[in-house]
């Protein structure tokens, strides 16, 4: 099952910077100091991190309300646990993808700096001649 919410934030953060996820990844990880880069992708692998917990969990739940398979005490705990981590993980996928959706539409990109026109130069001053 494709993973709509961190997909869009991955192609919006290579678009934002440029360049492909692996250079930004390699890129952050030359450097020691926290950057906005480095808190976008952190923010990135936790909301694929929350998808590809969602969906083993429902998988999960899935197997276990299958149709003939019977539902004891065991079982309806495992079903309950399954509900709430899905609702964790739903809740900490869409909090990371605010986070990186709001630290995003306050960034942009300028465009290069245009070459300047050179300034004139100022008309050379006439010589005069001093009196005394």
């Amino acid at each position: 099952m494709p993973h709509p919410i961190s997909g869009q934030l991955a192609e919006r953060i290579e678009d934002l910077f440029g360049r492909p996820r692996a250079d930004l990844v390699a890129h952050t990880a030359t450097t020691d100091r926290p950057t906005m880069l480095a808190a976008l992708l952190d923010a990135l692998a936790d909301v694929e991190m929350a998808e590809k917990n969602i969906e083993f969990q429902r998988e999960r739940l899935l197997q276990l309300a299958a149709p003939g398979h019977d539902i004891g005490p065991a079982t309806a705990g495992h079903l309950l646990d399954c509900s709430r981590r899905i609702t964790e993980s739903a809740a900490t996928r869409d909090a990371q993808a605010r986070f990186a959706t709001a630290v995003m539409q306050s960034l942009h990109r300028t465009p290069a700096p245009a070459a300047a026109p050179a300034a004139p130069l100022p008309a050379p001053v006439a010589a005069t001649a001093r009196t005394r």
